[in-house]
């Protein structure tokens, strides 16, 4: 049932907020880009092939599942455990320039005219009509 996204850009606004750097590294750089660059949602079980999710599974079962890999996390060395979570989450110092560079792409959306009207097709329930979109009927072949 569960689905996951990121919706930034149908308000008109980059994604900045870290999703540009971690989808890639979750799902691989061509499935980030559809998925960002189209704000389509990811359902549990594409998520799950994608690589977003480790697991996907049915409602009743998402308890169990947790605490199964809880009680293993627990009963597992502590020590190995802390130092290999630091090891892996080391590279995201890394990439600090990054982050910033993504934030600082999003602040500009925000001076831009296209996130007024997503935020006001949002609040109104309908789909934006971005000023700086391309429509069909515009593009000369």
């Amino acid at each position: 049932d569960a689905k996951l996204g990121d919706g930034h850009v149908k308000l008109g606004v980059a994604a900045g907020d870290h999703a540009a750097i971690l989808w890639p590294l979750l799902s691989g750089m061509a499935k980030a880009k559809y998925y960002l660059l189209t704000g389509e949602m990811v359902g549990g079980a594409d998520a799950e092939r994608i690589g977003m999710v480790t697991s996907a599974v049915p409602r009743e079962q998402v308890l169990d599942d947790a605490l199964a890999v809880a009680d293993k996390l627990a009963t597992g060395a502590q020590l190995a455990i802390r130092w290999t979570k630091r090891a892996l989450n080391n590279w995201l110092k890394q990439a600090g320039p990054i982050f910033d560079q993504s934030a600082a792409y999003e602040m500009l959306c925000f001076m831009g005219p296209d996130v007024h009207e997503g935020y006001t097709a949002l609040r109104e329930k309908r789909a934006p009509n971005f000023p700086s979109a391309q429509h069909r009927e515009d593009v000369t072949l």
